[in-house]
């Protein structure tokens, strides 16, 4: 099997990808539109294994990594007829209360790399609760294509309320000094913008590529934004315009990113849509932004 490089792939297979991530294809529509760019020792086969996520060899901080304390725990869901799963991380040498980061996965549940997320938060100093929203339903199944069908079973305001609690959450801590912020990607980031129009009491919103809020909604709105965008990403961007308009029409707090030349889920470095240097730089704002307004 011939080993591919980005420079390699034709930009418009990201953009079948990123249909097929978010159920505009199937499976089968996925492959054999695939198949199209199977050409010149390329194989579908190939191309399958090149574009799907490598949870294995992405890792950035292992579950027993001795710098932690990470455990999952259970909190109430109020939409989900019982409990919520987290992930729960902290600083292991922590000493004082700290600030609360809610990591919000994208439409596949709490995969490995949402997961990962929510450890390189706690890294940087904060408490991080990465929520499963697929609990309900038996938690994340093992793979995100089982995941992206079961979070279809959800309704998706109710997952927000699950979001929500795990704010409340986070604030009954004693470990927790009332000031929270959230952070997604994908879903996540529309679970983001929507947690600020929600949330009176939210410190801080970092929306990566998410789906944004109507007019009236906009308005709610009370934390700070730090809102990331990629270039490439025709279906996200297209609602930017309007809900920019509503950001400067109601004198919203808000800084906008757009990385030139990256894909929808540039930040998620298991598939090939990532940019290292975007994502390390999207990253490193993030961080600077919960300094700036959690600590």
């Amino acid at each position: 099997m011939k080993k591919l490089r980005k420079e390699d792939i034709n930009q418009e297979v990201f953009a079948l990808y990123d249909d097929y991530a978010h159920n505009r294809l199937n499976r089968r529509q996925f492959v054999e539109k695939l198949s199209l760019y199977a050409v010149g020792g390329i194989t579908v086969s190939s191309l399958l294994h090149y574009i799907m996520p490598n949870y294995s060899d992405t890792i950035v901080v292992q579950q027993d990594d001795p710098r932690l304390d990470s455990n999952y725990v259970l909190y109430d869901s109020p939409k989900g007829g019982g409990e919520i799963r987290g992930l729960l991380s902290k600083p292991k040498d922590a000493t004082t209360k700290l600030p609360g980061i809610i990591v919000v996965h994208e439409n596949r549940g709490l995969n490995p790399y949402i997961e990962d997320v929510g450890k390189r938060a706690a890294l940087a100093g904060y408490l991080s609760i990465a929520p499963d929203a697929l609990w309900p339903l038996g938690g994340y199944p093992g793979n995100d294509d089982d995941g992206r069908a079961l979070q279809q079973n959800r309704d998706s305001n109710e997952m927000l309320e699950d979001f929500i609690a795990a704010y409340h959450y986070l604030l009954s801590l004693d470990t927790c000094n009332g000031k929270i912020g959230v952070v997604g990607f994908c879903f996540g980031g529309w679970i983001s913008n929507m947690m600020a129009c929600q949330v009176p009491g939210l410190s801080a919103a970092v929306p990566f590529y998410g789906m944004q809020p109507n007019a009236e909604e906009t308005a709610q709105i009370k934390s700070p934004l730090l809102i990331h965008y990629a270039e490439f990403d025709e279906r996200v961007n297209a609602g930017w315009p309007a809900y920019e308009m509503a950001l400067k029409e109601n004198n919203k707090v808000y800084t906008t990113c757009f990385y030139p030349g990256t894909n929808h889920g540039f930040h998620n470095n298991s598939t090939p849509r990532y940019d290292q240097e975007a994502a390390q730089l999207a990253w490193q704002r993030t961080i600077a932004f919960f300094k700036e307004n959690l600590n």
